[in-house]
């Protein structure tokens, strides 16, 4: 084993990869699925595409990894099983909420977690504002924006379309939503895929295995690899619950949705602000679903999203407390 590296290094380290990995079967699949389900591309070719863009997106930078690995809590007041901890809540509530086919948000899951975890292993004292603040504007980000901006750019393209036969509409949107599938998996890795990679940096400065917070190019290209893996072995419950049971979606309603969602995850991640791409995509998908009429949209499973969506904090949180009391117990802080 390398010099300083403990088996209480490694076991957190690997608890961050398996959220990772949950996190490729319950939050990146939102990356794809509008394309798949207007059957633009196959459920194969989508993956593919998830897997590189969301790797091209995790590389092009780090803010929201420094808000996760800095903005909750000093690194120096961080222990392995600290994030350990965290993970452990992410893991045991997003598993359960994929068995439900519900999209849950691994942001909130990953702030809750923590907080829960620092609350335990180092004290209230320890905790910092920032990230929580950027936690919130990212709430206002992903739901507010995500289904204005993608009501206001369907409208507008009902409106530049209105005189265009409706077979000259699919086939143009179904070239152009590969393309808007393609943004939004970018901007999916350039926000979500960066969270995970800010926690397994924060892991090895907690190790003592980093001098300072930084994100290696290795640590980038683990942590998309196994979201891309997640992405590619359980996704396929979370395409079905946004690009099929929410509303009806056609390939004009897909590119809307994916460019109003991905344009504003992309001005979040250069802010460093850490939104749910979950919220963000569900919340479009509403949008060009309301742009039809209300009632296209069923709001009954769009309800039961956001319950979800609302337990996350609670639950994440009391996980990550109750593993890091443990941990405590035993010794391992």
């Amino acid at each position: 084993m390398p010099d300083g590296v403990t088996p209480l290094i490694l076991l957190a380290l690997a608890l961050v990869l398996v959220a990772e990995f949950v996190n490729g079967w319950t939050d990146a699949p939102n990356a794809i699925a509008t394309v798949v389900s207007t059957r633009v591309l196959s459920p194969g070719a989508a993956v593919l595409l998830a897997v590189v863009l969301n790797t091209l997106g995790a590389l092009s930078g780090t803010a929201v990894a420094a808000t996760i690995g800095k903005g909750f809590a000093s690194p120096a007041d961080v222990t392995p099983a600290t994030v350990g901890a965290a993970m452990t809540g992410i893991i045991l509530w997003s598993t359960f909420a994929w068995r439900l086919g519900l999209p849950t948000s691994e942001s909130h899951a990953l702030v809750a977690g923590l907080t829960g975890a620092v609350l335990a292993t180092a004290g209230p004292d320890k905790l910092l504002s920032d990230g929580w603040i950027k936690t919130l504007q990212g709430i206002g980000f992903s739901s507010v924006l995500g289904f204005s901006v993608s009501l206001a750019l369907m409208i507008a393209i009902f409106w530049l379309f209105r005189f265009v036969s409706p077979s000259i509409v699919r086939a143009t949107f179904s070239r152009a939503q590969i393309a808007s599938a393609a943004f939004m998996a970018f901007s999916h890795g350039s926000n979500d895929a960066q969270k995970f990679m800010g926690a397994f940096s924060l892991t090895l400065v907690a190790g003592g295995l980093l001098p300072e917070f930084s994100v290696p190019l290795w640590v980038i290209l683990l942590c998309a690899a196994t979201m891309g893996l997640g992405t590619a072995i359980g996704g396929w419950r979370i395409i079905h619950t946004l690009g099929v049971r929410i509303t009806r979606l056609e390939p004009v309603h897909g590119f809307a949705a994916e460019t109003g969602a991905a344009t504003v995850i992309e001005i979040a991640s250069r802010f460093g602000i850490p939104l749910s791409t979950t919220h963000t995509i569900a919340t479009a998908i509403m949008g060009v679903g309301a742009s039809q009429r209300l009632s296209a949209v069923r709001w009954g499973v769009a309800g039961e999203m956001v319950m979800a969506w609302i337990i996350t904090f609670p639950a994440c949180a009391a996980i990550g407390w109750l593993t890091g009391t443990a941990f405590k117990l035993l010794g391992w802080v």
